[in-house]
């Protein structure tokens, strides 16, 4: 059964028979709102890119992005860069896969962003979402809609962190500013 969560609400990646999620994915979906025009509706092709910045006592010790695809341990990985989106009701467009177990202990937070590479902002992006799924059995874990409208390039999506000896994912949903992944630092040193 999936979860909806609102900005700031979290969720235990614990199963509900008591055993541990050993691995999730996190989903990034979106198309681009048609924009109306002298002669019609059209859109326009946008890049939106997922990262995962990996923490250590609030320091950044690696990244999971489209030009590294791996984790340096090789716990977390990209599935490939998708520059235009199109799946925004249910697919994923890009995925950054976490193998739980795999993730080393001194890692206790892991962040996920998404940012408009081509520097559109979020009011031509529409459908749009960030979904945590038990990637052992396929089953969608958790759900959290990215709001569009705005006149922001990215967002600051959700974060999954070490919490009483298991894991929890808390959606974040703020807004920021950036094309990559490390322009948006400044907004995601306060979720740690």
């Amino acid at each position: 059964m999936t979860v909806n969560l609102n900005k700031g609400q979290g969720i235990s990646l614990e199963k509900k028979d008591g055993g541990v999620l050993s691995a999730v994915r996190m989903g990034l979906g979106w198309q681009a709102a048609p924009r109306r025009g002298l002669f019609g509706s059209r859109t326009r092709e946008i890049d939106l890119d997922a990262s995962a910045v990996l923490f250590a006592d609030k320091q950044p010790v690696d990244v999971v992005f489209f030009r590294h695809l791996v984790s340096d341990d090789g716990s977390v990985r990209h599935t490939g860069d998708n520059l235009v989106g199109g799946a925004g009701q249910g697919g994923d467009d890009e995925s950054v896969l976490v193998d739980l177990q795999r993730v080393p202990v001194h890692i206790d937070q892991i962040v996920f962003t998404v940012n408009s590479f081509t520097g559109q902002t979020f009011q031509e992006v529409q459908n749009a979402f960030c979904r945590l799924v038990d990637e052992t059995n396929g089953q969608e874990l958790a759900r959290y809609t990215l709001d569009g409208g705005g006149q922001y390039t990215a967002q600051i999506m959700a974060k999954v962190h070490r919490a009483d000896g298991g894991w929890r994912m808390t959606a974040l949903g703020t807004p920021a500013n950036g094309r990559t992944f490390q322009d948006l630092m400044p907004s995601i040193l306060p979720h740690l």
